[in-house]
């Protein structure tokens, strides 16, 4: 059998981003994100939580590059930079159905 090689920068990446979706909140802004592009306000509204709440798991989310953004006029929208994410949550989801 050969031997495995791992690249450890893509380890150490793969683990940065999940380290940024392992709380509730961000897997929740995932989740909603697997459907289409948001606001900030149509995220925090549709959470329940402060705007200020939000924008800070946005921030953690789009420094991981887990999310990407663009800005129309005063608004900025949000979207899923990969659906991969999207389905390790699916998975991890299907686990816990057991």
């Amino acid at each position: 059998m050969g031997k495995l090689l791992l690249d450890i920068d893509k380890l150490e990446l793969a683990a940065s981003k999940l380290r940024a979706i392992a709380h509730p909140m961000r897997i929740a802004i995932i989740d909603l994100l697997n459907e289409k592009q948001l606001s900030v306000t149509e995220i925090y509204e549709k959470l329940d939580i402060e705007q200020a709440s939000a924008s800070h798991h946005l921030n953690i989310l789009k420094s991981k590059g887990v999310l990407a953004s663009r800005r129309t006029g005063k608004k900025i929208f949000y979207s899923l930079k990969s659906q991969t994410l999207s389905e390790i949550i699916e998975c991890i989801n299907r686990c816990n159905d057991n």
